[in-house]
């Protein structure tokens, strides 16, 4: 009864939050702001993680290719394939969602015990699209952006890996990541990551406007935001997969 509870309070949360905002200046100026904090400043660790997955996948892949019967480009065809459709949209989402979503939380939270928020709607401002709606269209929007820089970095962190061991050649590499390639698999994985994107941000926001108490509350509910938004990120991602590679 509990999550069910919770449920129908995240959704009346969402219908407050797509409101129309009541100065779009304002918003669109929230929204950059957003853009800054949530997406431009997770560059590094979406970096650092992505060229040592996309090596760790090429040099696993090449190290069990035991048979003579598979190509040697095959390593590059694995190496892209578990880039594009898993490891960056899936992988990359849930770190995310440990440093996003705690951030999210912690703010909104932080606002809530101080009684900023109250604040905000004794001034006659709706609190949910001032606060939350911003941070879901920069998550939205810049998302998708840091997905396609980890696809690139991970392929490039195979590459590297690759030479470095002398267990493939660039042109054999370069081969493989271009067979059997398919547009699909972009529009997939980029799909996925807009929900996750929607998932990690509207969750996290969820928890922080509704903590109660004092800053030990407001430590409580970042745990339950990465959790929650982790746990969604696994069904969203069971559920897409269904709808788009097994129809």
């Amino acid at each position: 009864m509990k999550i069910i509870s919770q449920l129908g309070k995240y959704f009346m949360m969402l219908w407050i939050v797509f409101s129309k905002p009541d100065k779009f200046k304002v918003f669109w100026k929230r929204t950059f702001e957003e853009i800054q904090l949530i997406g431009i400043n997770s560059l590094p660790i979406v970096a650092l993680m992505s060229v040592f997955m996309g090596a760790v996948i090429a040099l696993q892949t090449a190290s069990n290719m035991d048979t003579p019967w598979l190509p040697e480009y095959t390593i590059g065809y694995i190496t892209r394939s578990s880039t594009i459709l898993e490891f960056s949209p899936t992988i990359i989402s849930l770190i995310l969602a440990g440093k996003v979503g705690s951030n999210v939380s912690s703010e909104i939270g932080m606002m809530r015990v101080t009684e900023q928020i109250d604040a905000l709607e004794i001034m006659g401002v709706n609190s949910l699209t001032y606060l939350v709606l911003p941070k879901i269209t920069a998550a939205i929007v810049f998302f998708p952006i840091l997905i396609m820089f980890s696809m690139g970095l991970s392929i490039l962190g195979g590459w590297i890996s690759l030479i470095a061991s002398g267990l493939s050649s660039t042109d054999s590499y370069v081969f493989g990541l271009r067979s059997f390639f398919k547009v699909s698999d972009i529009t997939y994985a980029l799909s996925k990551t807009v929900v996750f994107g929607f998932l990690i941000v509207s969750i996290s926001s969820f928890y922080g406007y509704y903590t109660r108490g004092g800053a030990l509350d407001v430590g409580k509910s970042s745990t339950q935001a990465v959790v929650s938004s982790s746990i969604a990120i696994l069904l969203a991602n069971f559920f897409i997969t269904q709808m788009f590679l097994l129809k």
